[in-house]
């Protein structure tokens, strides 16, 4: 490759590792606003206690759902990729998850929402392990190639970042401006409009796909007519059994840290930190007197209520961009199992620490916490989007990929959602009145027991230096 197409590669990959994260993490900032206004058409803090429990069911509901679309049909993306190119696929699941976001802001109704969210998820469940296995085949040299990807990794947190801000200013323009935006045909809402920028990504990156090139092993091997047909089937055979097996369990470990406790952080938990309770237990007392100033209270404390989900979402996000800049600097420099445990080993204790007690302690230190919750948990995808195309043969490296990544991850491991919503959450009820605590205490449980899991699992992990052909 040419140095001009080099940086083209390398840019292509950045902006869709990091539009695939803002497309991901939309759902987190805008959750209980856009669920809150297409079924009770109310604010959620305007809500009831009972109306908040159907949203964080639903809310747990929606992002399993979605994941399970995208881990279904991410498989199938997995095969279309070994079978049809890298680039190709890429292309097109691009094209998904820019219109759906899009499509998603005409909602009118619950299920539409619950639609379109699952096919943005579709979108980038296939995009993410095409682009990955995209990128490694075009850098033959391992170390060049480990460079590569851990960096353009680390734009991915960008992604969550960007979403969170890009949501605080259509907040704050929606406030300062109630009429919103007259030109679009959509009614006013801040989340409607976050949605909208989902569009932006597709435009740029599909712009810049026609100047770079196909992966060239794969296309060398389709050309010669030497590359196997992919198999789902052949993931576990004798030689790749154990490759797919500990793969997939780490995969979804770490999508059960994430949705089981950290995508549920802004959305449900933020809300149990003692000042925010403090708020709207005044807000609620004054409601319920009839007091003069009440509406102000209740309008006060809905906007301390957004602030801080924003301001969790990006200490969160933060610190993921930290985990996956530090696993770049460190890829080349520490051997492969034991870079994966020096981010799981402390997770054993933070994750229970941080959503059992210190979410009850100083917001400032539990915003710490998560910084480093996050660091911790999205390190290890970084991690293991570099390892799969290294344990895989070329035919199977987008088959293999999606499987561990998408079936493990995105249908397994985002089941920890609907888990702590559902099942455990509900458990603490007697010992834990509020429901953000009980949701937080779930988190503690899923959080240390998938952490726990991942480091045994580590110990099984084949010899990355053996390469697949």
């Amino acid at each position: 490759m040419s140095s001009t197409t080099r940086i083209l590669v390398l840019l292509v990959a950045a902006i869709g590792f990091l539009f695939d994260t803002y497309e991901l993490l939309m759902f987190p900032v805008i959750g209980t606003d856009s669920i809150a206004d297409l079924l009770y058409h109310k604010p959620f803090l305007a809500l009831s206690g009972p109306e908040k429990g159907v949203i964080s069911k639903w809310i747990g509901n929606l992002l399993w759902i979605a994941a399970l679309c995208g881990g279904v049909f991410g498989l199938l993306g997995g095969w279309m990729i070994d079978r049809f190119g890298r680039k190709r696929i890429m292309a097109l699941a691009i094209l998904i998850y820019s219109v759906s976001p899009v499509a998603a802001a005409f909602s009118t109704e619950l299920w539409q929402l619950v639609l379109f969210r699952c096919t943005t998820f579709i979108g980038v469940c296939v995009e993410l392990v095409a682009a990955v296995t995209w990128l490694a085949e075009l850098f033959p040299d391992k170390r060049t190639r480990e460079k590569a990807i851990a960096w353009t990794l680390a734009t991915a947190s960008l992604g969550g970042i960007l979403v969170t801000e890009v949501y605080s200013t259509i907040v704050e323009h929606v406030h300062n401006h109630p009429e919103g935006f007259a030109f679009l045909p959509i009614p006013v809402a801040a989340w409607r409009y976050t949605l909208l920028t989902g569009l932006v990504p597709g435009a740029m990156i599909l712009l810049l796909l026609p100047f770079v090139p196909e992966s060239t092993v794969w296309k060398e091997k389709k050309l010669a007519g030497t590359l196997k047909r992919p198999s789902v089937g052949a993931l576990f055979s004798p030689s790749l059994l154990r490759t797919t097996v500990v793969t997939t369990i780490l995969s979804a470990c770490g999508y059960a840290a994430a949705f089981g406790a950290l995508q549920l952080t802004p959305s449900q938990i933020v809300q149990g930190v003692p000042d925010l309770k403090a708020l709207d237990a005044e807000a609620k007392a004054a409601t319920a007197a009839k007091a003069p100033n009440a509406a102000e209270l209740q309008k006060e404390a809905g906007a301390a209520f957004k602030a801080r989900r924003g301001n969790i979402q990006r200490w969160q996000e933060i610190g993921g961009l930290s985990g996956r800049i530090l696993l770049a600097i460190l890829v080349t420099l520490v051997p492969s199992r034991t870079l994966l445990r020096m981010f799981l080993a402390p997770g054993i204790v933070l994750l229970p620490l941080t959503y059992y007690e210190i979410v009850k302690m100083d917001y400032t230190l539990f915003a710490v916490a998560i910084f480093f919750c996050g660091l911790l948990t999205v390190a290890q995808f970084s991690y293991l989007s570099e390892f799969l195309p290294k344990v895989f043969p070329v035919h199977l490296r987008g088959t293999g990929g999606s499987f561990a990544t998408n079936v493990g991850g995105r249908m397994i491991g985002t089941m920890a959602a609907l888990l702590n919503t559902r099942i455990l959450a509900p458990m603490f009820t007697e010992s834990i009145p509020d429901l953000p605590l009980r949701i937080a205490a779930a988190a503690a449980i899923i959080g240390g027991t998938v952490y726990f899991i991942a480091f045994i699992a580590s110990f099984f992990l084949p010899d990355p230096d053996r390469e697949q052909a």
